[in-house]
């Protein structure tokens, strides 16, 4: 059985990633999630917030008796202790690619084009195999349209671009107004992979405090679904980006349908935090189980099997969506 799978030009065992997330922020978190049998390991974010506290920090110190201010300008408090800060992540970079045989991937989070970008020619030196630019940014300007949200993100990607060699994919959320139309633009501008998608964490209100909650909820089986649709339009349109599915994966029936769907890897954080590293190996086994009892030889035999076949995916899709609606049965619907 052949499990290995391409994503950004990089030869992976098998299409399963452990995605970002606090579980891959040390080497021997990452030595832990290779030996349960990730194809691939993506460190932990880099967070924007985090260079500028520390550039901050630096300039504060070296401008003692000058008119400095005290103050942090930043929203992000507590950026050192979410991994080791931006010269500890470059250490992790290089001590984590030395110490395992899978693709180790970086990942930069940031919203705006600024000297903080220069850090991924420094992930980029520290030998990371490719880089994961994760744009986390909500609009929420009444003026902003949507073209500028678009614009504003390829100009984002292009300025990382213009830094570094190495592959990088670009991590979003589905919230563009036309999100193929963006998708071919980060592929025409020399994106290598599109990760769909990034879930926007969203608050809410504890009713005892009287106060915004913003407890981390992860994610269920239950949200491929929008995946499942944005993967099957776009797998085999995009002639260089390579895709992956990140959201919602915690068992191998994830993993088979958005292979099916057109994904070339598969993500997960949720369930590994959920589960364990260890998970990951029900996760490939069940994956060849599942080849193995349907008679597929290869994980590359069912990569977008399931793409629309209309040449026309937008009216298949709406086809769908009324037959969704009058196929509809229930307790309280008589038909």
């Amino acid at each position: 059985m052949d499990l290995g799978t391409s994503y950004l030009g990089l030869t992976l065992r098998n299409p399963i990633i452990a995605s970002a997330s606090p579980l891959s922020g040390d080497v021997a978190a990452v030595r832990r999630l290779e030996d349960a049998g990730a194809g691939a390991v993506v460190l932990p974010s880099l967070f924007e917030e985090q260079i500028r506290e520390e550039e901050r920090l630096i300039e504060m110190l070296t401008s003692v008796g000058a008119d400095s201010n005290p103050e942090a300008g930043s929203y992000f408090p507590a950026a050192m202790k979410y991994n080791a800060g931006p010269l500890g992540y470059l250490e992790l970079v290089a001590r984590a690619r030395a110490a395992v045989d899978i693709p180790v991937i970086a990942s930069l989070n940031g919203t705006t084009e600024a000297g903080w970008i220069d850090y991924a020619e420094l992930i980029e030196q520290a030998g990371a195999a490719a880089l994961e630019l994760n744009i986390y940014r909500i609009a929420s300007g009444p003026t902003v349209t949507g073209g500028e949200a678009e614009a504003d993100c390829l100009a984002l990607f292009q300025a990382v671009r213009s830094r570094v060699k190495l592959p990088i994919a670009v991590k979003l959320h589905p919230y563009f107004s036309a999100f193929g139309a963006l998708a071919r633009q980060l592929d025409h501008a020399g994106a290598d992979g599109l990760v769909l998608f990034n879930r926007l964490y969203q608050p809410d209100i504890d009713l005892a405090r009287l106060a915004w909650s913003n407890d981390l909820a992860l994610s269920s089986a239950g949200e491929i679904r929008l995946g499942l649709l944005w993967l099957s339009l776009l797998a085999g349109r995009l002639p260089r980006a390579s895709l992956a599915a990140g959201t919602g994966v915690e068992t191998a029936d994830e993993v088979v349908k958005y292979l099916l769907a057109g994904a070339d890897v598969v993500m997960t954080a949720s369930a590994l935090l959920r589960h364990g590293p260890e998970h990951l190996r029900s996760l490939v086994s069940d994956l060849e189980a599942w080849l193995s009892a349907h008679d597929f030889a290869s994980v590359t035999a069912i990569k977008g099997l399931l793409r629309p076949s209309h040449p026309d995916a937008e009216a298949q899709r709406r086809g769908d969506y009324i037959g969704s609606l009058l196929g509809y049965r229930g307790p309280y619907v008589n038909r």
